[in-house]
């Protein structure tokens, strides 16, 4: 594998910001000039609709990239956001555990079809809410995994079987795979458990928590219908703001410079 940025965004619990950080991580990277695309591995195909990819559009799918049928490159479509691409899932992706099980080679599939990127190409996998095989196949191809952690009651519990699957696989298939960081999300101030979240976060995972907190906001929940990354829908909105200092954080982790002013 080349020197490529390739990052998973994994939590196998849903409903907790984890394709909202994907869309709007990847649009804000994007904003930052750097060529992005972003592998839609939800058979939801949230993500894909999250930034304005119809299925109409999705002509070649992640499915077909997995199965070899399409180079990724080819599946990748143009977003309403320049430098941003997206490879698009569909609801085809939801038996591809059982499907791809037969395979040899299973576990790297997407590493095979990732291997032939861009140089200087960020690339980001919006994993499904599952450890499953899809799962697996994002960190066997990623460099680091991203955690989306909800300001939830019980949410550190979630995160220890996450890191064990990152362990296995660091011991296994991919030695070189680390914990980029924990974002937390959904996060209420006027809230003492989110507070609570944080502190407990913080004591217990140190500096791989991000100093930024993406906040619970009408606006960020609303974009998705709008076919949009809210950094698009509403720049100015605290979501938006979060979401864009996030991103200088994330790639000053990944000693990325802005390709623009």
């Amino acid at each position: 594998m080349s020197n490529q940025n390739i990052v998973a965004i994994a939590n196998q619990k849903g409903g907790v910001g984890k394709t909202t950080t994907a869309v709007n991580l990847a649009a804000a990277l994007a904003q930052a000039g750097h060529s992005t695309i972003l592998i839609d591995l939800d058979p939801q195909g949230n993500a894909s609709t999250g930034l304005g990819i119809g299925t109409d559009q999705r002509r070649h799918t992640v499915y077909e990239v997995l199965t070899g049928e399409v180079d990724f490159l080819t599946a990748a479509v143009r977003t309403g956001v320049p430098n941003l691409q997206v490879v698009p899932s569909t609801s085809d992706l939801a038996s591809a555990d059982v499907e791809l099980a037969s395979f040899a080679d299973r576990t790297r599939l997407l590493e095979k079809q990732l291997s032939g990127a861009p140089e200087g190409t960020i690339i980001l996998i919006d994993c499904p809410p599952a450890l499953g095989l899809l799962t697996v196949n994002a960190m066997v191809a990623a460099n680091s995994v991203l955690v989306p952690l909800q300001a939830e009651f019980y949410a550190l519990e979630g995160l220890s079987q996450l890191l064990g699957t990152v362990k296995q696989v660091r011991q296994g298939a991919n030695p070189k795979l680390r914990i980029n960081g924990v974002l937390l999300t959904m996060s209420d101030y006027r809230n003492n458990l989110s507070q609570q979240v944080e502190a407990d976060a913080r004591e217990t995972l140190g500096d791989l928590v991000y100093p930024t907190v993406i906040p619970r906001n009408v606006r960020v929940s609303e974009a998705p219908s709008h076919a949009q990354p809210v950094l698009i829908y509403d720049p100015m909105s605290k979501g938006s703001v979060a979401y864009r200092q996030f991103c200088a954080e994330f790639m000053a982790r990944l000693k990325l410079v802005p390709e623009i002013a």
